[in-house]
């Protein structure tokens, strides 16, 4: 780390952040950008700013707003206007526009801070608005060459390596209809592993004259309803509520004409007399039905981080039957907890969940590599099949 003018510090490596007991899923982290001739003294490409925000003031009086790219902070204020209690604003330096079209994985100044989240256990929303600014191109074939495609799937296989993270993702401005299919048709089928990680929204919103992505917007209603719900508000599907600063979306859908986009897992923002612009649609983008609603993937992932947080101490504890028996004891005192809360499907508490760690799940050679195997299968609430999970504890 640099220090730099008062208020401002630039990252050049991870720095972890306080760890609490029960995992949070609304707080969101809005990955913007900062422009070469903005960026602070001593600064390099891949560098980035990082300001943790508990409201829109914290920003608007905050004497480095001006080093965030405008797209970011209109998501900020969206998510705060939308219900958002806690985000962080992060604000990677770049050299120009080039740096957000590259189409090399391996060669992108987000890195650092990709390593930088790997570190971070409370961020359970990631968005990433500046993208959506970048115009698509179009061919003859109907294919769509969306720049910036490649950012985003970086950071989408980050939100599937990590256990607890949920990407929200704008379509290109000026992309409808056929093509707007098409391309969301592509990123589905470039990413079916990890299509269940992300949620797409469609069209873009306006406050009068004032047009912007969703994401903000969607990010403030997951938290709102999190917070609302508390303190497992995941199992609640982020729809059919009305967002908050949002006059009309700038394309009129005809309630008529929705069905292609239910189809496409594309999820709407309409117009409803009476109640102004709602959120119709949670869905994931993934072709399996399991993983098909955001709220179903949500508990997973939730229940899956906090018995991995639960199971922490495990680590350089002398493995055995005994190891074993504590682990399933205290596995199931949790899944209790959450069924009570309502994530697991209804019945008696233990019915719909089944814990083994085991001789079994636990064989001689994962034992000598100190490792400690826990198979759990539980059944959501909102699905209609159980869902098997590997936890792997060690040092």
């Amino acid at each position: 780390m640099a220090g730099l003018l008062p208020g401002i510090t630039i990252q050049h490596s991870r720095e972890i952040r306080r760890q609490t007991d029960l995992v949070r899923s609304d707080v969101a982290g809005i990955i913007g950008v900062v422009p070469r001739a903005r960026w602070p003294k001593g600064a390099r490409r891949g560098d980035f700013i990082e300001l943790p925000l508990s409201s829109w003031g914290d920003l608007q009086h905050n004497p480095i707003a001006g080093f965030f790219d405008p797209a970011s902070v209109a998501a900020v204020r969206h998510f705060f206007v939308n219900g958002g209690v806690d985000c962080v604003l992060f604000g990677v330096c770049i050299e120009g526009e080039q740096d957000l079209r590259s189409d090399d994985p391996f060669d992108t100044c987000f890195h650092a801070l990709i390593e930088r989240l790997r570190g971070e256990d409370d961020l359970g929303i990631l968005l990433i608005p500046i993208l959506a600014y970048l115009p698509a191109s179009i061919g003859r074939d109907g294919n769509v060459e969306a720049p910036g495609q490649v950012t985003l799937e970086l950071f989408l296989k980050h939100c599937a390596e990590m256990t607890n993270r949920f990407l929200i993702v704008d379509p290109p401005r000026d992309l409808h209809d056929k093509p707007l299919f098409n391309w969301v048709a592509d990123l589905r089928s470039r990413n079916e592993s990890s299509a269940c990680h992300m949620a797409l929204y469609y069209p873009w919103l306006q406050n009068g004259d004032d047009v912007f992505p969703p994401s903000g917007a969607i990010a403030g209603l997951y938290a709102r309803l999190d917070r609302e719900h508390e303190p497992f508000g995941v199992r609640w599907p982020p729809a059919n509520r009305p967002l908050q600063g949002v006059t009309h979306p700038s394309v009129g859908v005809p309630w008529r004409e929705i069905s292609p986009y239910v189809d496409a897992h594309i999820n709407l923002a309409l117009t409803q007399p009476a109640r102004g612009v709602i959120v119709w649609g949670a869905r994931t983008l993934s072709a399996e039905p399991r993983w098909r609603h955001i709220n179903s993937r949500r508990v997973v992932s939730l229940i899956r981080e906090q018995l991995r947080r639960d199971s922490r101490w495990v680590v350089f504890e002398n493995q055995g039957p005994e190891l074993w028996e504590i682990l399933k004891r205290q596995v199931r005192v949790r899944l209790d907890q959450l069924w009570d809360a309502g994530l697991l499907e209804n019945g008696e508490a233990g019915l719909n969940y089944l814990v083994r760690c085991d001789k079994e799940t636990n064989p001689v050679e994962k034992r000598d590599a100190g490792q400690v195997n826990i198979e759990v299968t539980i059944r959501p609430i909102s699905t209609a099949e159980f869902i098997v999970m590997e936890l792997r504890l060690g040092s």
